[in-house]
């Protein structure tokens, strides 16, 4: 018997889900040194964390010990950041931790989730991790939003434990309007609401207004799953937090991996927190870069950007290669960026916001492609 037969079919024949490479990898591959490259590929916080986050982790006092198991520390922290009670929120080795947590948990195999492309790759591929169905439902190709009526449909049909959602959405930045959320909440369904950029689209609160984290102790079929690595620039150190209904915490803590957010994503994360003021002129400034990267896309006739309220904006490439104008950017400048051609989403690309001086360098390249044409 040979090991692929060993394995069982859902697994053998498994996507391989396509991460975005490391500085040092795309660096080496184009010929540039690393401060050479821009990159605005993966939705990173280009600023990076706070110095008081840099100073905690130059400080810690026990690395060589293993970290709370109850991540206690932190969750009181998450709790008077986000409002939602200790006892209902977990922290994870990143928000894809949770994501594959959920499904563990609710799951049996061949039992249904529903999707809602295009959108973050991660809950098709946990949902074949898992050996789980996915029922896609499209989004809008006009203007990515939701088709309620189609998720209704799909929800009778279907029975599924778990509904997906993202807003705002990758890859198009797009909100979910209120009343199609409490819409979608009164499906006989479990809704995971991915809220990992929701920080941009209220950049005076910190996502806190927007945010459906607090809902979640007084609702059953609700979970909101936040992250560190877009607002506090700590995608490196793998730290994202979800906000789960009373009942299901218990089985929650039982199924997760017993020591899931290391020390050092702990002790960042904490003093991220603490340090409200970066967070908020970080954000600030990563608001109007996307403001000002909006104005200058909409002047390149070859792009038609969409409407964002996150960290990127979504373009669709009219009249030449989408695939070649990527590669391009990064052979002739050094310009990372992230291209899409797949079911709702033809010829994109997604340009993540950078600091003032890689925005101008890339408007200036892709004008110079555009005039190059």
């Amino acid at each position: 018997m040979t090991p692929r037969t060993a394995l069982p079919p859902h697994i053998a024949d498994l996507p391989a889900y396509t991460p975005i490479e490391p500085f040092e990898v795309l660096s080496a591959r184009i010929g540039r040194a690393p401060q050479d490259i821009i990159k605005l590929d993966a939705n990173e916080n280009p600023y990076g964390m706070s110095p008081r986050a840099r100073q905690a982790l130059a400080g810690m006092d026990w690395p060589h010990i293993y970290p709370d198991p109850e991540s206690r520390a932190l969750r009181a922290a998450l709790s008077g950041f986000s409002g939602a009670p200790a006892e209902n929120l977990l922290p994870g080795s990143g928000a894809d931790e949770l994501i594959d947590l959920i499904m563990r948990v609710l799951l049996s195999p061949g039992e249904t989730i529903i999707n809602c492309p295009p959108t973050f790759g991660m809950y098709a591929f946990d949902a074949d991790l898992n050996a789980a169905r996915v029922i896609d439902v499209y989004r809008d190709p006009a203007n990515f939003a939701l088709d309620v009526n189609g998720i209704r449909a799909a929800v009778q049909k279907h029975q599924p434990k778990l509904l997906f959602v993202t807003s705002p959405n990758n890859p198009d930045g797009s909100l979910i309007p209120d009343t199609v959320l409490d819409q979608l909440l009164e499906l006989p369904v479990m809704v995971v609401l991915d809220e990992a950029y929701i920080e941009f689209a209220d950049p005076a609160h910190l996502g806190r207004q927007l945010s459906r984290i607090r809902e979640v102790p007084g609702r059953e079929n609700l979970i909101v799953l936040r992250t560190f690595s877009k607002l506090a620039g700590l995608a490196g150190l793998r730290v994202g937090y979800g906000a789960f209904p009373g009942w299901l915490m218990p089985t929650l803590w039982k199924a997760k991996q017993p020591y899931n957010v290391n020390v050092a994503g702990s002790v960042a994360a904490i003093a991220a927190l603490e340090d409200s003021a970066y967070l908020t002129e970080t954000v600030s400034m990563l608001v109007a870069g996307r403001e000002r990267l909006m104005a200058g896309l909409r002047d390149i006739p070859s792009l038609r950007p969409y409407p964002s309220h996150s960290n990127f904006i979504l373009c669709q490439v009219i009249g030449r290669d989408a695939a070649q104008l990527k590669a391009d950017l990064a052979s002739q400048h050094g310009i990372f960026i992230r291209y899409f051609n797949k079911p709702g989403l033809k010829d994109c690309i997604r340009i993540s916001v950078g600091r003032p001086e890689q925005i101008d360098a890339l408007l200036q390249a892709l004008s110079q492609a555009h005039r190059a044409r």
